[in-house]
């Protein structure tokens, strides 16, 4: 049996294994998105293919409860020196869109599976319909490059090459998906050896043990901060601000229950799937780590000591109705499942925020635009396709503390890349990249800044994507009188007369001399900000944080020649009346809401919920494109019953009487 000693000694081995394997992907990636950016992962599991350690110091934060076993189920007759590998999202549930590549490695001791090694990169492109494989746009899971079910890349040791030669084929820079899956192989190796030497020290059935006490640990650690809230049930939704080129939001909706030491996550409400690629493909899996990102989130700020593995998910049950964005079905197109993601993790802290507010920080930005870039190098010839850096907003503001600027909490492992580095890959000048004033939400403490960053291309037709584009309407909310974040923008030449702004519009060809500003949304504001100590406002202004007209017009604090008028600020800030509810959201989404109640949103769900999967976006598309005029569940009823006799081949859903009997 493992004591609480030995258990922590071997958690400290785990995690020295996880962090070996990260730092030998780090050092050996060839593409700036691996080495650079680390959007990638690595993890030890145990012989079922549950993660039972991470690393915490590099790579992305997004996979402690991910589990292997339905990938690993699909591959037969494992063998020493094998590897797997798989980009499908709709084959094992592993990989969430194609440019993740997963792979996994079992390590075997006399002959038997004692545990394995995975992870995945992100690959700068899969090939598909735009470079770097991925826009809101696409509509079909086939359009967003080519995918790999479940098979060995490696047998016994040695690369499968016409698997290479397949995705060299198809892919628009092979070298550097083929140069980080071979840094990735070198990373399963370095946690094979670390494993092994683990069972060295423990023993075969000791670490088998070991590895079990672990992930038990880290369950009854969820379980004591469950008990530690209150029972009850909250409702919380948020929106992308676009569901397709339609450009209606999209909803997503939870209802969450804790009772003692369980909680469960309804999404029922949540939009249908969409004729977009904002699906997040779960495969209908209760416990999917992509669903239960924001829980980790919630859980580690509560419990800092946590450990961090898939023993965290088995106090929650998600519940995803089959069809929906959380739940798609094949072949939905699923590469912008981030932006969702992000959208999903501010539901979950949001419910989460009702149940224990005092603990709990407000919105962060939500929007971690990655920008890729397309061109062609002058000074090479050459065509070049790179990541240039990811554009993270402000995370919301803690209830000790003002939000982190430019790295907004649940997005911020993405790494900015060095200017100078991505200037030397990159045919691109800079000339703007910093934080953006009277972007955070105003509050007792603030929200975190906006990152802006300008570049300019030289050459014709440079095509750029900016995936993750969001919150360009639906602003991060602010709690307990603090305000809501500012918006993010997207302009190519602003202030000039060939200035466009872009909104939402995630791709765009730029010409030469072009320039492309891209903002992100701040983090939400807590707490009444006329009680922030004025000599905090009067620093924001000197550090460029907060404008004189924002210190006067939303904290109440009058500045004279960078000095506080005390006086002033008295008179101003006793005519203020606080704000009153839990959440602020912005005037943006108190207007759609004045249309699209929550009980008008519960009649569009009975009405979806009984149409076949597909027809249930094209019903919701022209049930809001009959809205105008309309509100409420009688509206949307009416819409319905118009979009019916504009096209009678669509499904009328039984009536209730008729649905009982």
């Amino acid at each position: 049996m493992f004591d609480r000693t030995n258990l922590q000694v071997l958690a400290n081995h785990a995690r020295a294994a996880a962090e070996n394997m990260a730092h030998t992907l780090h050092r050996t990636a060839h593409s700036a998105f691996v080495k650079e950016t680390q959007d990638f992962t690595v993890m030890l599991m145990d012989r079922a293919g549950a993660t039972f350690a991470v690393p915490m110091e590099l790579g992305a934060t997004w996979y402690p409860g991910l589990s292997y076993h339905r990938a690993i189920a699909m591959v037969d007759d494992y063998r020493p020196g094998d590897v797997a590998f798989t980009n499908d999202p709709y084959s094992g549930y592993v990989a969430t869109h194609a440019p993740d590549t997963h792979l996994w490695k079992p390590v075997f001791v006399d002959g038997e599976i004692v545990a394995w090694t995975g992870g995945h990169i992100h690959n700068t492109d899969m090939g598909g319909a735009v470079p770097a494989s991925l826009s809101r746009a696409l509509t079909e899971i086939h359009q967003e490059g080519i995918r790999f079910p479940p098979m060995k890349l490696v047998r016994e040791g040695v690369f499968d090459e016409t698997i290479l030669r397949i995705m060299s084929t198809n892919v628009r820079k092979p070298d550097l998906n083929i140069g980080d899956i071979k840094a990735l192989v070198g990373a399963l190796n370095t946690g094979e050896r670390k494993i092994q030497a683990m069972v060295r020290k423990f023993g075969k059935a000791g670490f088998i043990e070991g590895v079990a006490a672990l992930l038990d640990h880290a369950e009854a650690q969820a379980r004591d901060v469950l008990r530690a809230m209150p029972d009850g049930t909250w409702e919380f939704a948020d929106y992308a601000d676009e569901d397709s080129v339609e450009a209606n939001p999209c909803r997503l909706k939870l209802t969450l229950t804790i009772k003692g030491d369980e909680a469960v996550l309804d999404f029922t409400g949540s939009d249908p799937q969409l004729g977009s690629s904002l699906n997040v493909p779960s495969g209908g899996d209760p416990r999917h780590t992509m669903l239960l990102v924001g829980v980790y989130y919630v859980l580690y700020t509560l419990n800092p000591k946590i450990l961090l593995n898939t023993g965290l998910t088995r106090p929650f049950t998600c519940i995803t109705p089959e069809g929906s964005v959380l739940n798609p079905v094949h072949p939905a197109a699923v590469g912008m499942r981030s932006l969702t993601c992000a959208r999903l993790r501010s539901v979950i802290f949001g419910a989460f925020s009702q149940a224990v507010p005092e603990r709990l920080p407000a919105a962060p930005a939500g929007n971690n635009c990655i920008v890729n870039v397309m061109t062609v190098d002058e000074r090479s010839s050459r065509t070049v396709i790179a990541a240039v850096n990811p554009v993270v907003g402000g995370g919301g503001a803690m209830p000790h503390r003002d939000g982190t600027n430019g790295s907004g909490a649940d997005a911020a492992y993405l790494k900015n890349t060095p200017i100078e580095i991505t200037e030397t890959e990159t045919p691109v000048e800079f000339v703007k990249y910093g934080l953006a004033r009277d972007s955070g939400g105003a509050g007792r403490w603030r929200g975190g800044l906006a990152t802006e960053m300008a570049f300019r291309v030289f050459a014709p037709d440079s095509r750029i994507t900016a995936r993750n584009r969001d919150r360009s309407f639906f602003r991060p909310w602010g709690v307990l009188g603090g305000k809501a974040a500012g918006l993010s923008d997207m302009v190519v030449n602003p202030g000039t007369e060939h200035e466009r702004r872009l909104g939402n519009i995630d791709t765009a060809v730029l010409q030469p001399g072009d320039l492309l500003d891209i903002r992100s949304a701040g983090g939400g504001g807590r707490g009444d900000p006329h009680l922030r100590e004025p000599w905090r406002v009067a620093q924001d202004v000197r550090r460029g944080y907060v404008s004189e007209t924002s210190a006067e017009r939303d904290y109440g604090v009058v500045l004279r020649g960078g000095e506080v008028d005390e006086q002033a600020t008295e008179r101003l800030r006793a005519r203020h009346k606080p704000s009153v509810g839990h959440f602020h959201f912005g005037p943006e989404r108190d207007g759609y809401e004045a249309q699209w109640t929550p009980a008008a949103y519960d009649r569009l769900t009975a009405i979806l919920r009984d149409l076949p999967i597909h027809w249930q976006f094209f019903a919701k598309t022209e049930i809001f494109r009959r809205m105008k005029g309309r509100s409420g569940p009688e509206g949307v009823q009416a819409a319905f019953d118009a979009a019916c006799e504009r096209f009678p081949e669509l499904p009328r859903p039984r009536p209730v009487r008729e649905a009982a009997e």
